[in-house]
């Protein structure tokens, strides 16, 4: 019995440990991700929604039909927005494990603390982008509340979770080769391209459907559209596939990283 009790003893001040260095890991990154100031965080949120309204504004000057429903501003944030924050979880996660390499030289610090620290960050960051986003709608008078909120979020969540697996295999596989930031960089604007933002897929040739169909993060962008707009993505949306794609996703990543951690520890 007594075995036991230090068994778990020690297993709990393992843990205690590894969070207390996420959580130094995360106030490092807080502090200098942005020209090396606390308010950079800020800057962090401030940059994907500024993205978001910068299309909205583009779009909204270009005087475009809404593809769908009454309110181009809607339409085009209710993609922006999951696409976003699948898009930042997955790239951030990948530069943190490239850009604090040299922590690893401490032998408290291992490549997974680096991907996890980024990853609690970008799930703050994305709920706080959608926030203010919220707040901003607003304060403009267009609604942004949507008819199913428990789907809105289960959406934005399996966003987040697909990036996260996104973020893990990636960051694993820059760690090793950091030129392969360039070449996500490359696959990300295939990945925009075909996410149906700015489209709606049930419109396309069954063929173009059914060949979008499997990019996952587009299942995320339908299946946020389809808690606003009563019947939306019936041709294309597959919850369980984006699921289950974003669980083998994460899994992937912790066996590639825990595979790899020598050679990126060299």
């Amino acid at each position: 019995m007594g075995l036991l009790i230090e068994s778990g003893e020690s297993a709990w001040t393992t843990v205690h440990v590894q969070l207390r260095v996420i959580g130094a890991l995360m106030l490092r990154d807080v502090r200098t991700r942005f020209f090396g100031v606390a308010v950079g965080f800020l800057i962090a949120i401030a940059w994907p929604l500024a993205n978001i309204l910068i299309l909205l504004g583009i779009n909204t000057i270009a005087d475009r039909a809404v593809p769908f429903g009454e309110s181009a501003a809607l339409w085009f944030a209710t993609g922006l927005v999951p696409y976003t924050a699948f898009n930042y979880m997955s790239r951030f996660i990948m530069l943190g494990l490239v850009l604090n390499k040299p922590l690893l030289g401490y032998p408290i610090v291992k490549p997974m603390d680096l991907l996890l620290a980024r990853a609690v960050l970008e799930v703050l960051s994305a709920g706080l982008v959608a926030t203010m986003m919220m707040l901003i709608y607003a304060m403009l008078d267009i609604p942004f509340l949507p008819s199913d909120p428990l789907q809105a979020l289960a959406a934005m969540g399996a966003s987040m979770l697909l990036g996260l697996g996104f973020g893990l295999i990636n960051g694993v596989i820059a760690g090793l080769y950091p030129f392969w930031i360039t070449g996500y960089a490359l696959f990300a604007i295939i990945m925009w391209i075909a996410s149906g933002v700015m489209i709606v897929p049930d419109s396309l040739p069954e063929t173009a459907r059914y060949w979008l169909s499997f990019n996952p993060a587009l299942q995320g962008v339908e299946w946020m559209r389809s808690a606003y707009y009563d019947g939306y993505g019936s041709g294309v949306l597959d919850k369980p596939y984006m699921l289950t794609f974003a669980i083998c996703a994460v899994f992937g990543g912790f066996v590639l990283e825990r595979a790899m951690r020598g050679q990126i520890l060299k």
